[in-house]
Parts: structure tokens; sequence; C-alpha cells
């Protein structure tokens, strides 16, 4: 009987099962890559506001406070955004002509709130409360970042389960002293031993458990 193929069908049979496997291999790679990339994370995206705010002035400037804008993050799951009404006790005073200050002077004369963007969103299956991270001791910055160094705010975390969960498993580690909650400028000793006495009495203050929050329904209720 004659043969069919030819000798060299098995080498071109081989290698088109290769590049089969290796161009599948290089999907999946490319999906999770592009799965961490700030065009599917928007880290470092500066998220645009209906008004020119600068944490840069305000909070670094200025040494304004966060409670003074967040009024809630110390009582309640939400921090609070600004109101209006926050905006104006201050530029009832001061930059009453600026232009890019318009949106607020509308919104106070309409008494329509200002719609501010979110910039740090989870989902709705995430439950996350602000005032129970701040009375344990975790910072601002912690989660945030320098917000105090951004004209426009983005994020410099991702937010995603694997990020949160490097914290609920060590919590001791993100702690800080509480006077030090707002202060962007706060870091650990830079002596490991001395950072390590710092957490271990902190988390002792803090009633933090040492085998961390890793159960599903402490964020997932």
């Amino acid at each position: 009987m004659a043969q069919i193929f030819h000798p060299s069908a098995n080498t071109i049979f081989r290698l088109a099962l290769v590049l089969m496997f290796l161009t599948a291999g290089g999907v999946v790679y490319g999906a999770l890559a592009m799965d961490r990339t700030p065009y599917m994370t928007n880290v470092d995206v500066p998220v645009e506001q209906p008004i020119q705010f600068s944490h840069q002035h305000h909070a670094g400037g200025l040494g304004i406070d966060c409670r003074y804008c967040h009024t809630t993050v110390e009582q309640t799951a939400f921090a609070g955004m600004p109101t209006t009404e926050t905006c104006m006790s201050c530029h009832s005073q001061i930059w009453t002509g600026a232009a890019m200050l318009e949106p607020v002077r509308a919104s106070w004369n309409t008494r329509q709130p200002l719609s501010w963007n979110r910039v740090h969103d989870l989902g709705d299956f995430a439950y996350f409360n602000h005032s129970i991270h701040i009375a344990k001791g975790v910072g601002c910055s912690t989660c945030h970042g320098r917000v105090d160094r951004m004209q426009q705010v983005w994020k410099t975390h991702t937010l995603r389960m694997e990020w949160c969960l490097q914290c609920h498993k060590d919590p001791a580690s993100s702690l800080r002293p509480k006077n030090e909650i707002y202060n962007m400028n706060w870091q650990p000793p830079s002596d490991p031993q001395k950072a390590a006495e710092l957490q271990h009495q902190l988390a002792k203050e803090n009633g933090i458990r040492p085998e961390g929050l890793t159960n599903c329904s402490t964020c997932h209720r």
C-alpha cells in the first residue's frame, strides 16, 4: 500500500502541537497579565472629579485633617464625602470668585449636592467598615496611599481579595499608634526588633487575633 503522508508530516504534526500549546499558554498568560494592568485595576489612574480638588494642596500643604471632609470615618462603614457646606465653610470667605469653584457655588445656590466620583469602590459582594479599621489602628495611608501628595486621587492598591488577605493574615504589621492614624508621614521604627515590639504591643492593645481574620464571613456577609 502506498504511503499516504510524507515522512515530514510527523515532524510538522509535532511542531503544530507544540505551537498550539504555546499559543494557548501565551493566551492564558497574557490574560492574567492583562488582568493586573492599570487598565483593569485602575491602580495609578487619576479619577476626574466635578471640581479640581487637590489633596496635595488641602491635606499636604494646608495640613487639613482627613476627618474635616470625611466626617463619618470613625463612626460608620462609609468614610463620608464632603458636602457643599463643608467646602463653603472656607470658600465663602476665600477664592470666592475662582472659576474652578463655580460648581461648588452652583451647588450651594441650587441646593443640589455635589456628585463625587468614587475612587475606591468595592463590589457589593464585599463588606468593608472604615470605623473598625480606624478603631484598631490602621492608618489612612495604609490603604489609600499618600493622598497628601496627589493632585487628583488614584488607587495605589488593587483592593482585590488577595491584597486584603495579605493584611488580614497578619493584621499587626499594618497597625500604628492611635495618634498617628491620620499622619501621612508616619513610618514604623527602622530597627526590626523595635518594629516587632511595637507591632506586638499594638496588637495586644487592640485585641487583634494572632491567627488573623481570614474567615470568609468577615468580608462576605
